[in-house]
């Protein structure tokens, strides 16, 4: 066989080769298996699970648009981004348009690990590279209350991407890259309140997806996280919440934010903080002081750059 056939074979067998390989570091991963669900929290607490359900801001996102029913989780909220316009998806009780037919495994690896029941990668407009330090139990409470909530027919219309991330396997690269499900670490020096603060703003509430810039991946980028960023909607500036910008308020100006979005300058929350300002408000006066002491503990950094 002549020198060139067997380079041609090589090439074709290290392409093969390259391609099995992403293949296999590209799937998708979930956090349980399919039958592993009598570990979880089939019983939950619907009470607690509503305050999990507001403290995650769920209803600004899934909420269908043009009603005011926020309980009516039918999304089909447009989310602009540098990569085309995301749809938010429906997960009201509806067992066919929603996840009504779901199990808390379902939702456990849809939080912890973006992937579906099906077997897919979520994209992370949806921001499971928070949510994967949730803790097992409150996600057991967030689907007993779930189910509590009215079902709502109708799929929003499919995400309208650009050619390369229409590709969900990829994703599985990305979060290689930038899923890190490593547990919450607590300074035990730290009180009980600040402990509470930090699992609920890094966690739950996931204050940094919004609060930071974002790299050409649509990744946090360290430096700038709770410094503020460009709004990922490309319409507006989402303000820093480190004492770089903020100092000057105290733990109960924060508090009273969260509760009635009412700022220590007299001035008021608008725009999408609105929104969460009235999740916030649900929770009780312990948590938003928790929040309020975790953020007054944050690294001071500059207000990131809008460009």
């Amino acid at each position: 066989m002549r020198a060139g056939s067997w380079l041609a074979i090589l090439l074709i067998a290290a392409a093969i080769g390259a391609i099995a390989a992403v293949s296999i570091i590209t799937e998708p991963r979930p956090a349980f298996s399919a039958n592993s669900n009598a570990a979880l929290n089939e019983e939950g607490d619907a009470a607690r699970g509503r305050l999990i359900f507001a403290a995650g801001d769920c209803a600004s996102c899934h909420a269908s648009p043009g009603q005011s029913d926020r309980l009516r989780l039918g999304g089909g909220l447009a989310l602009a981004s540098a990569y085309g316009v995301f749809r938010v998806p429906n997960i009201s009780t509806d067992p066919v348009d929603g996840i009504g037919a779901w199990r808390t495994v379902d939702l456990a690896n849809a939080l912890l690990s973006g992937v579906s029941p099906d077997g897919y990668h979520y994209y992370p407009a949806f921001p499971y590279a928070s949510y994967s330090k949730m803790r097992i139990n409150d996600i057991g409470d967030l689907m007993a209350y779930l189910r509590t909530l009215p079902a709502v027919s109708g799929k929003p219309p499919p995400h309208i991407l650009a050619a390369p991330f229409r590709i969900r396997r990829l994703i599985g690269l990305w979060k290689l890259l930038f899923l890190d499900r490593t547990p919450i670490l607590y300074d035990p020096e730290r009180s009980a309140a600040w402990k509470r603060g930090r699992y609920l703003v890094e966690a739950v509430a996931h204050c940094a997806e919004c609060h930071s810039s974002r790299n050409v991946f649509g990744a946090i980028k360290p430096e700038t996280r709770f410094a503020g960023g460009p709004d990922p909607e490309g319409v507006g500036y989402i303000p820093n919440i480190t004492p770089g910008r903020i100092g000057n308020w105290t733990a109960a100006d924060i508090a009273e934010v969260l509760k009635s979005g009412n700022t220590p300058s007299y001035g008021r929350i608008g725009s999408s903080m609105a929104g969460v300002v009235a999740n916030t408000a649900m929770l009780p006066h312990s948590d938003r002081d928790a929040i309020a002491a975790y953020i007054k503990s944050l690294a001071s950094r500059p207000t990131a750059r809008p460009w």
